[in-house]
């Protein structure tokens, strides 16, 4: 597979198939002396500038641009700002919860200054959006785990909503219910793309490239 250049992660997969082929399927033994697992490479992460960072997020606007200034700001991954509800923002100790992230561990971290303001004004929109679905009889957001039959009436609530939800609501057709989502991540990741190429920035860079600058920054 070295002469295919195929990566280190497809190379390790194809030995691993092979195994399960031989030793769960043929119920074989199967020698490995001689086999050398493919070694990932280790890349460095890509890392803006202080300038390039003001320079794409200030060709952004609306929620893309609120969601660059938390993954910047409080360096989040792109799923945990979009999976942020309304109760895990703390505007008086300037705190935000990361629920069930990387590892299945929850964190505390910074709520930036910067972006107070605009999420303030951003939470009321949200809140309008609620009640408005509320009042035609949806309102509902998903809940994790089994929370939903522990509080079955906990799904409609202000604090469960998602700080990011999507424009349009999702139906289940088995039931006719309705609800939001949180906002797909490919709209973030669109608009950081055509940012990134209206502000000539070359590298390649991503929406985790804020994270990765924001703990360099701090450095």
């Amino acid at each position: 597979m070295g002469e295919l250049q195929v990566s280190a992660s497809t190379q390790n997969q194809a030995l691993r198939k092979l195994l399960f082929l031989f030793r769960e399927l043929l119920e074989r033994d199967v020698e490995l002396e001689g086999v050398v697992r493919a070694r990932t490479c280790k890349r460095l992460p890509v890392v803006l500038s202080e300038g390039e960072v003001k320079a794409v997020r200030q060709r952004l606007e609306g929620v893309p641009a609120l969601v660059v200034g938390l993954l910047y700001g409080s360096g989040l991954r792109l799923m945990e700002a979009l999976r942020l509800r309304v109760k895990d923002l703390d505007f008086d100790r300037r705190e935000l919860v990361v629920r069930d992230g990387k590892g299945g561990k929850d964190r505390l971290t910074m709520l930036p200054q910067s972006q107070m303001a605009a999420l303030r004004q951003h939470l009321l929109e949200v809140r309008r959006l609620h009640q408005g679905d509320l009042v035609a009889g949806w309102g509902r957001v998903l809940m994790p785990y089994a929370l939903a039959r522990k509080y079955p009436n906990a799904d409609q609530e202000w604090a469960w909503q998602w700080v990011f939800p999507q424009q349009k609501r999702w139906l289940d057709r088995r039931t006719g219910a309705q609800g939001r989502h949180h906002l797909d991540p490919t709209v973030v990741q669109r608009a950081v793309k055509q940012a990134m190429a209206d502000a000539g920035v070359s590298k390649a860079a991503s929406c985790h490239t804020f994270r990765h600058s924001f703990a360099t920054h701090l450095l």
